[in-house]
């Protein structure tokens, strides 16, 4: 396949520049049928439609696309007339989601630069009651968009997109390339460089300083200086971003397969001491004269799995990465009289009341964590009460996992981990290590114990 650096022959229309056919290497058949069959469809009902954003990059780069996201100048409720299998999603960004059996493909509509509108008029309610509708374009006091749904034309549309080398389109019409923005130079120079005044930019959108560093991570590439400096002063402000999609965010970068390009861009950036102020301490002091290194190595470790094709429960992810802290944390408590499993239980507590304010972990996350942690020393007891229970658990595979990952290195722990994971593959129960220094007999019968009789109530005398 060609990459963007074999583009040969270019031709300038108004403020576009427009890459022929023959002239790059993106071929229909790397791309979804899925989004081929929308694309054509819009053409087929007189609408334009272009791939944008993503995967016209990676196409270019010879990377595989993830995902394929299409842009038309169809209205929401135009897209939706003329696909059945269509759902509208969002009130900050409508968007259309085309359903397929296995994929769906992202539908926008062109959107303008504009960045505010006249009041909006009040609609007619039932009876004499009146209405106010909502306006297309909000934006709060400090520049953050809030709503953004004022449709525009194509060149507009890529203007308002955040990075260069995420503004190249493709067109279904004559197979070409289109770019407003000057994408391909900065894809050809391996440069991350944002659309605008960059200053403005993130107060539009902070969550725009974390993909900054995913992509320059991902691809190898730069942060252009001016996008850079600007950053750097702007990162205490990623905290306006909600929380929840922070958390998306985080997940991203840390199972991107860079995780650890990630963390050092997001260090020397700032963002991570502003996304995890607490944990980013810790991390910068020492422990009984020891610095903290098993953070960095659990990085090192999720980024060679992921790059492998493995996948790794969001759970097992957080335990990897904060387990340590965890750890200290509640040994805290113990040395305060709480027993192991209590201790637990207000580590996992204590963080997420520092962390979720601003990255929001949800509680079901946040409970598989905690049992991760605290169903280590389970393993340890061989085969203890009802072996068989604690295989059947959901997370047993995640339990496993962490122990080996951390502490599979010590020989007596690996044999405890050997035995539980064949335990877990047979039929026939087996015996325990023969020098396992735990349970290794089974539970003794409970004793019934007797009913207690009631005293008899004393006769009447006569």
């Amino acid at each position: 396949m060609k990459k963007s650096g074999s583009i040969r022959s270019k031709r300038e229309e108004g403020s576009s520049v427009i890459i022929a056919r023959q002239d790059h290497g993106i071929s229909r058949k790397l791309m979804s049928p899925n989004a081929l069959r929308v694309l054509y469809r819009l053409k087929d009902n007189g609408f334009v439609g272009y791939l944008v954003g993503g995967c016209v990059r990676d196409l270019l780069l010879g990377r595989e696309p993830k995902d394929f996201d299409v842009v038309t100048n169809a209205t929401p409720g135009e897209i939706k007339r003329i696909f059945r299998n269509c759902r509208l999603i969002g009130r900050r960004f409508r968007l259309a989601h085309i359903h397929f059996l296995d994929e769906i493909i992202e539908v926008a509509t062109f959107r303008s630069q504009a960045s505010n509108e006249p009041e909006p008029e009040p609609e007619e309610g039932n009876g004499t009651e009146q209405r106010q509708r909502h306006p297309r374009m909000l934006k709060d006091e400090e520049g953050m968009i809030l709503r953004d749904n004022v449709y525009g034309t194509p060149e507009e549309d890529a203007l308002r997109r955040d990075f260069t080398v995420n503004a190249l389109s493709y067109n279904i019409a004559d197979f070409s390339i289109i770019d407003y923005v000057g994408g391909l130079a900065d894809l050809n120079a391996g440069i991350i460089r944002i659309i605008g005044d960059p200053v403005v930019r993130f107060q539009e959108d902070p969550v725009r300083m974390l993909r900054a560093v995913r992509f320059a991570a991902q691809l190898g590439f730069t942060i252009e200086e001016g996008t850079l400096k600007a950053l750097v002063a702007a990162a205490d402000t990623i905290v306006r971003a909600a929380p929840p999609r922070l958390y998306d965010e985080m997940l991203k970068l840390l199972l991107s397969g860079e995780g650890d390009k990630c963390y050092d861009l997001l260090r020397h950036t700032g963002l991570f001491a502003a996304l995890f102020p607490h944990f980013s301490a810790w991390l910068d002091a020492e422990s009984e004269g020891f610095p903290h290194t098993r953070f960095g190595e659990m990085l090192a470790y999720v980024d060679s799995r992921i790059q492998q094709g493995d996948k790794i429960s969001q759970p097992l992810l957080l335990a990897l990465l904060f387990g340590e802290y965890l750890d200290e944390k509640a040994e805290n408590f113990r040395r305060q009289g709480a027993p192991w499993q209590q201790s637990v239980y207000a580590a996992l507590g204590e963080f997420m009341g520092e962390v979720c304010p601003i990255v929001l972990i949800t509680n079901r996350v946040g409970f598989a964590l905690r049992d991760i942690i605290a169903q280590q020393t389970r393993l340890k007891k061989v085969p203890g009460r009802r072996p068989e229970a604690f295989i059947a658990r959901h997370d047993f595979n995640d339990i496993i996992a962490y122990c080996r990952i951390t502490r599979g290195d010590q020989k007596e722990v690996a044999r405890q981990l050997d035995w539980w994971e064949a335990r877990a593959q047979q039929q026939e129960p087996l015996p325990p290590p023969a020098d396992s220094s735990e349970e290794t007999e089974a539970p003794q019968r409970k004793r019934r114990r007797r009913r207690r009789r009631r005293p008899k109530a004393d006769k009447k005398l006569g």
